[in-house]
């Protein structure tokens, strides 16, 4: 469904994709962070809301028709690059715990603050769901 774009004589990414070219109907997803579904931050840590912001996006994801497969773009906003670096091993376990082995186009951006105080990530997410399955 989705092809990736891989440019001749690039060397290969690592954990995302140089490009996606897709069909369907695309899917976009607002900036997701830590928090439950009721705005709860249970996690305190880097790894434990990243977790859940892309289990948040899995949720957004289902409701539409998709799944992780039809992501196409991430983008992460995070306060902390350091931290990111330092635990970059847990982030890729975490990271394919809640999306497979799914690696669409991104980006991350480091960032001063977010505008919920507790967050320490967000990622926002375009996805292309096939038409036959879009809920819309």
């Amino acid at each position: 469904m989705h092809k990736i774009i891989q440019p001749d004589g690039w060397k290969p990414p690592k954990g995302y994709a140089n490009g996606v070219l897709a069909d369907g109907v695309p899917l976009y997803i607002g900036g997701q962070i830590g928090w439950t579904a009721d705005q709860v931050f249970v996690a305190k840590d880097f790894v434990g809301q990243m977790e859940q912001a892309l289990r948040n996006i899995v949720d957004v994801l289902e409701a539409a028709g998709g799944g992780p497969e039809h992501l196409t773009r991430l983008t992460w906003y995070v306060v902390d690059k350091k931290e990111y670096l330092a635990k970059q091993r847990e982030v890729g376990e975490a990271y394919r715990r809640v999306l497979g082995k799914n690696f669409p186009a991104m980006t991350m951006v480091v960032v001063s603050a977010l505008v919920e105080d507790e967050a320490l990530i967000e990622i926002e997410a375009t996805a292309s769901i096939p038409a036959d399955r879009n809920a819309a």
